[in-house]
């Protein structure tokens, strides 16, 4: 990397646990834990939801209650379709002492503000075993989003009675959709603007089910629920090294393959049948740096290793707009930072995360139980 280009004063590495709450059992009950565990970090998503709304409030021209009555248009079709990731969402609700009402607004939030919320966000990225020095597949994601958001990010290690363990992260009250089972499906979600998105099952709850996965084909077709509100790209990775970016919104997809065993995908989408249904495109310029970027940075090392990812998970170039993401100054709906970021050995079942932006974080490494 150019020195001269990543020349950003970082404040020394700081080792911050992200906290891992362990949970099982039926849906309800992990909810349950899930929200006794992480009630204070459940409320605080909730106070900064509604103090987003009031501050952008003459540009959404929306307000807490009327959210809420926009969000109850979508739960219909996540009951109907995923009865048990609601259910997670009623166990939360009953262990952090909050209504049901503003945890299904927390998961319906990018639909009901019409995707109004940062035009860019995340960079995703994966490598098969052939582009790795151990023969491993690594996968790596950074989460951007509301700075206040920060402070609430956790992981979760689940053992549901019917689905695969899994490990992923999730902030606030938000399901968990980012992370690894133990059938070796990785999942990352990357945020895209189409313009045919419609009431339907929010897409965190589709990507939630992602998770429940055995195979490549069970994942996708979760991603491509009938009645899906939109979409997200869905970074898809398996452990034997099959890896596919899948292209999604309310009523089209696309997959595309990695390419020398090397995968990329940012905030726009890449196929040219789905590019004709994204909005404003040329407002979407940082993300595509993004995505060059990486994509330079992957090919000018013929092997990767877990520290290879972090590296360019830490580049600065496009700044504050970069791969790790430090633009938390301007309109209360363009601001956004590398709250988390994420480095998955898929092939050993482990997570290396860290807490806030990586270039001033230290990564600590989250085993999936056998």
């Amino acid at each position: 990397m150019d020195k001269r280009e990543n020349n950003v004063e970082k404040a020394s590495a700081e080792q911050r646990f992200l906290k891992l709450v362990r949970v099982a059992g039926s849906h309800r009950e992990m909810g349950r834990q899930i929200g006794e565990e992480c009630r204070q970090q459940i409320q605080h998503s909730i106070e900064n939801a509604r103090k987003l709304l009031a501050d952008a409030y003459d540009t959404l021209q929306l307000d807490w209650e009327g959210a809420l009555i926009q969000a109850r248009k979508y739960m219909p079709f996540a009951e109907e379709r995923y009865p048990q990731y609601v259910e997670e969402l009623r166990g939360m609700a009953e262990g952090a002492n909050v209504g049901l009402d503003d945890l299904g607004m927390l998961n319906a939030m990018e639909a009901v503000t019409m995707d109004a919320l940062h035009l860019t966000k995340c960079t995703s990225m994966a490598v098969s075993q052939e582009r790795t020095t151990n023969d491993r597949v690594l996968i790596a994601h950074n989460e951007d989003w509301l700075p206040e958001d920060e402070a609430d990010v956790y992981l979760i290690h689940a053992r549901p009675d019917n689905e695969p363990p899994f490990l992923a992260m999730t902030y606030g009250g938000l399901l968990p959709n980012i992370g690894f089972n133990a059938y070796g499906i990785a999942q990352c979600c990357d945020s895209v603007y189409p313009t045919d998105s419609r009431i339907g099952i929010p897409r965190i709850i589709v990507s939630r089910a992602v998770l429940a996965a055995r195979t490549p084909g069970e994942a996708i077709r979760h991603m491509l629920a009938p009645h899906r509100a939109a979409g997200y790209n869905h970074l898809l990775a398996h452990e034997s090294g099959e890896m596919y970016s899948v292209e999604v919104s309310a009523r089209q997809f696309a997959i595309l393959p990695a390419e020398n065993g090397v995968l990329v995908h940012t905030n726009h989408y890449l196929d040219p049948q789905m590019r004709v249904i994204e909005s404003e495109p040329d407002e979407l310029i940082s993300t595509r740096v993004r995505y060059l970027r990486a994509k330079r940075l992957l090919a000018q090392q013929e092997k990767h290793t877990i520290r290879s990812l972090q590296a360019i998970q830490k580049d600065h170039v496009n700044h504050p707009d970069s791969i790790c993401n430090h633009a938390v100054i301007g309109d209360p709906l363009d601001r956004e930072k590398t709250i988390t970021a994420l480095t998955i050995d898929l092939t050993n079942r482990q997570m290396h995360a860290c807490w806030g932006n990586p270039c001033s974080s230290v990564f600590s490494t989250y085993q999936l139980d056998a």
